[in-house]
């Protein structure tokens, strides 16, 4: 029995930094992307932080910021389908409390198997 979710490809130094702990395979997990500093919340929105599939087609999704664990969660809207390709995608525009960006945007491909 394979992954529930195979990484297609990701930005190079998160290979070992995406982990995958699901207790339900569902279409409607949760990415839970955990950063090191706090980060300003007003840059945490749907603009910076955004899921598509390969077509470019923009995934509705409810993102929240978790200020105790630095912790940002996206949600889908709707259910990821069973064998299309995803792209979660984080801008530069993703800024620490003290207004520094990321230093690099990282994307991460996935697809449900």
């Amino acid at each position: 029995m394979g992954k529930y979710l195979e990484f297609e490809s990701m930005s190079e130094g998160l290979e070992n930094k995406v982990i995958q702990d699901l207790k339900f395979k569902t279409g409607n997990f949760v990415w839970r992307i955990k950063f090191n500093v706090p980060l300003d919340p007003k840059t945490v929105n749907n603009v910076n932080l955004y899921v598509t599939s390969l077509s470019m087609t923009p995934l509705r999704t409810s993102i929240r910021y978790n200020s105790l664990e630095n912790e940002i969660e996206i949600e889908p809207l709707e259910p990821y389908a069973q064998n299309e390709s995803y792209i979660l995608n984080i801008t530069t525009n993703v800024t620490s409390e003290s207004g520094k960006p990321l230093p690099k945007p990282l994307q991460v491909q996935f697809k449900i198997d």
